[in-house]
């Protein structure tokens, strides 16, 4: 998933990402080797610390978060520690702290909370 691209996530293969449909509610953890994509509501831990994460405009996320890149197009709330981008669209709502090397939040989009820069090793 190339978050700087606003199209759909697309690794090049069709096993490279999981998704969580709008319908679908997990209570618990998540974690794995590949991207993910949030179009229902996950509450709790999501950790993917070599991939990303898609929070979609119908997704709903109540989670500590640690992910290699994670945009944000639904709502979010919790903390987010990212060793790449924090990446909020314009009709993305998050409540939380964010860590991470790059920080945008688009003209728009709703943030209360703090923001830590990362710097690389």
């Amino acid at each position: 998933m190339t978050l700087p691209d606003k199209k759909e996530p697309s690794l090049g293969h069709p096993d490279g990402i999981s998704h969580l449909s709008p319908t679908s509610i997990i209570q618990g953890e998540i974690s794995g080797r590949e991207d993910f994509v949030v179009r229902g509501q996950v509450h709790g831990k999501i950790t993917l610390p070599e991939n990303d994460l898609l929070v979609d405009q119908s997704g709903r996320v109540e989670a500590e978060v640690r992910v290699k890149n994670i945009r944000i197009k639904g709502e979010f709330i919790g903390n987010i520690t990212a060793s790449g981008k924090v990446i909020i669209e314009k009709t993305g709502r998050v409540r939380g702290d964010l860590s991470a090397a790059v920080i945008s939040i688009e003209d728009g989009a709703q943030f209360k909370g703090t923001v830590k820069i990362l710097t690389k090793p």
